[in-house]
């Protein structure tokens, strides 16, 4: 017996040292309590049990990004360490720790080849190579693109862990619960008074939110006009895409049958996201819901459309709507400030574009002073930092997800995997078309909306898989 064995089966021994274990964990706590004030001790072991349950099960995991991603997307660790993680950094980082864990401790189970795989990989390769390029890095935009790597490698981690239609029906519904918790708090906000909504708002501080009065958002940045509901997302037009994807998920969910409880539930839950969606005054996200509802009534709903002419007889005949419509047509016309701006945007994206082709300048500094990197449409911004190699890559991956989920779709006989497939595809399609007028979905400032964007993707694939499982467990590559 080798000394090991000894010491295992020896319960003296081993009591000493869980004794000694205890006690040096016991003295670097109380030499940390005193380092540190008794409430932020408080938060560090509360963030411990909240990181272990985390680890314990991907799916624990999943469901902490929907609900980071949809109620508090850009909150911080109120911890005085110097680097202040995010809410999402926490939550992503457990993701994928948990998910390592398991791979080497259950050498069965393999990763799922999918048809988005190479593509994706290759996006993600060219992305690292135009920010080794990049000009005038500085720390900030160094841990920014590392989030926004961790979110497109949401996908592989998506596609790997949901193995269940369980699994994917709870994310699902996450996703309309914290959606609709999101709108109710925008359209409430909204309402208050003022100084009722600042004070509210600034109360987010201790979690690195903003404070005072800029927390309320104005169209054309302009206090004098119409606010715009922002809820706890900071940016309307980010709020915005939030809910346009939500409803987008939730509207085939009203027509595919079952539960006629349910499916009232779903009805006040659409008409408040709804509402806090016009109040956002987010053109893009209209945009994108509209070709949303086109394609969810063309392709299986047909009375989707039927919901459609009830929105824009609503839109005709309401007085309220006037100031919606006219919001939307200045748009169009480019008679506002914003619109036109936009224009502006898109020339200048295009000859930094035809200036630096290949790869991009990176997620740094432009190289030129007469060049700037940002422009409100996400195609654009990703050719502007990745250049058309990079751009290629990622329209090949949208099209590898929306093919095949769309290919599956078709041939789906089960009414909950359609409208869940339907839904996802939706809101896929929704953030792709709101994309051309917005950057959020691929922005160093906003990496949850990427990760949003591709938890969406890995559901769809996901879903794809347990098409053909009567089980409903996939076992099968997509």
């Amino acid at each position: 017996m080798n000394q090991l064995s000894v010491l295992q089966d020896n319960s003296i021994v081993r009591l000493a040292l869980l004794a000694l274990g205890l006690t040096v964990a016991g003295l670097a706590a109380g030499g940390l309590m005193a380092a540190i004030t008794p409430a932020y001790f408080a938060a560090g072991v509360a963030a411990m049990v909240v990181g272990l349950v985390l680890l314990s099960n991907t799916q624990f995991s999943l469901l902490a990004l929907v609900a980071v991603a949809t109620l508090l997307p850009f909150a911080a660790i109120p911890l005085p360490i110097g680097f202040v993680p995010t809410f999402l950094d926490v939550v992503e980082l457990t993701f994928f720790v948990g998910w390592m864990a398991r791979l080497a401790t259950h050498p069965e189970e393999k990763l799922v080849p999918t048809a988005v795989n190479a593509p994706l990989l290759t996006f993600m390769g060219l992305a690292l190579v135009s920010f080794v390029v990049s000009q005038g890095v500085t720390q900030s935009t160094a841990r920014y693109f590392v989030e926004i790597l961790l979110a497109l490698a949401m996908f592989f981690g998506v596609v790997n862990t949901i193995r269940d239609r369980q699994q994917v029906r709870l994310l699902v519904w996450a996703l309309i619960l914290g959606g609709t918790v999101a709108a109710a708090v925008g359209v409430a906000l909204y309402y208050l008074p003022r100084d009722t909504t600042v004070y509210l708002l600034s109360a987010l501080r201790i979690f690195n939110y903003p404070a005072g009065s800029d927390v309320l958002r104005f169209l054309n940045d302009d206090p004098a006009q119409t606010m715009r509901a922002t809820s706890t997302s900071i940016d309307p037009n980010v709020l915005g895409g939030l809910l346009m994807v939500v409803i987008s998920i939730t509207i085939p969910q009203l027509f595919r049958g079952g539960s006629l409880l349910l499916r009232s539930a779903l009805l006040p839950a659409l008409a408040v996201l709804g509402w806090c969606l016009l109040l956002t005054l987010s053109r893009g996200s209209w945009v994108g819901l509209a070709a949303a509802m086109i394609f969810v009534a063309m392709l299986k709903y047909r009375r989707m459309w039927l919901l459609i002419l009830v929105l824009l007889a609503g839109i005709y005949f309401l007085p309220e709507a006037e100031g919606y419509v006219a919001h939307l047509i200045s748009g169009i016309q480019l008679q506002d400030k914003a619109a036109a701006m936009r224009i502006g945007e898109y020339t200048d994206a295009i000859r930094l574009i035809a200036q630096y082709p290949i790869f991009g300048i990176g997620f740094g500094q432009s190289p030129t002073i007469d060049l700037y990197l940002g422009v409100s449409n996400v195609y654009l911004l990703i050719a502007e930092e990745t250049g058309l190699l990079g751009l290629a890559a990622y329209l090949v991956t949208l099209a590898a997800v929306f093919q095949q989920g769309l290919r599956r779709l078709l041939a789906c006989r089960d009414g909950e995997l359609q409208a869940i497939l339907a839904g996802l595809l939706a809101a896929l399609l929704a953030a792709a078309t709101a994309g051309i007028l917005d950057h959020y979905f691929f922005n160093l400032v906003f990496p949850h909306m990427t990760a949003l964007f591709w938890l969406l993707a890995g559901l769809i694939v996901a879903a794809m898989r347990l098409q053909d499982q009567p089980d409903g467990h996939a076992n099968t590559p997509a």
